[in-house]
């Protein structure tokens, strides 16, 4: 939904930045592993002590590579190959699951019982991805959903970031939303793939 309406004015920005990488030798999947590397590093060390704005800072940076890596591999076609596409989508599941995972052992060591809604979260963040990609191997377009990645992604950030800023009751809330527009999202999917077979 937000990516497909501002995705095509970011990639315009970025595709000077994107050329003169490719100029430089710099492959897509280096930069897919830098950015996941640093995500998963900065997920794992700062959200368990409770850094919640720093970690946030780090990981929104890093996260960008996940546009960089794309319209890289679209420019040099090259690197728009089957195992590209592969790592990129694997590793997109190996961040967005750091991040939830770096919440929940801080929320472990607080007893919190929000720990509960993020791993709801976490599963049904696995679960959307999972629903699409085998609902393709059976040859069903299934793209729709109201959450998709980039809408957790930024729901997950922005509720992190604040609640390290000290907002009452954001974290929860963004936990809350991103669990329940997950399930749905799920079931939406699985209704869309019920409907096509």
């Amino acid at each position: 939904m937000i990516s497909a309406k501002i995705k095509p004015a970011v990639t315009r920005v970025i595709t000077p930045v994107a050329s003169f990488a490719l100029r430089l030798g710099i492959t897509p999947n280096a930069v897919t592993w830098t950015g996941a590397i640093a995500v998963v590093s900065a997920a794992l060390y700062f959200y368990p002590r409770g850094q919640f704005v720093v970690g946030t800072i780090v990981i929104s940076l890093a996260a960008l590579s996940d546009l960089f890596d794309g319209t890289m591999a679209r420019i040099s076609k090259a690197g728009s190959s089957a195992w590209g596409g592969f790592l990129d989508s694997t590793i997109d599941r190996i961040t967005d699951s750091a991040i939830l995972i770096g919440v929940s052992l801080y929320l472990i060591q607080q007893d919190d019982r929000l720990t509960s809604v993020v791993l709801v979260t976490l599963l049904t963040g696995m679960l959307v991805p999972y629903v699409r990609a085998k609902a393709e191997s059976l040859g069903i377009e299934c793209s729709g959903g109201i959450a998709e990645r980039t809408e957790r992604l930024i729901i997950a950030l922005t509720a992190i970031g604040f609640e390290g800023l000290g907002v009452p009751y954001v974290l929860a809330g963004g936990m809350w939303l991103l669990a329940l527009l997950g399930t749905y999202t799920v079931i939406q999917r699985m209704i869309i793939v019920k409907r096509a077979v």
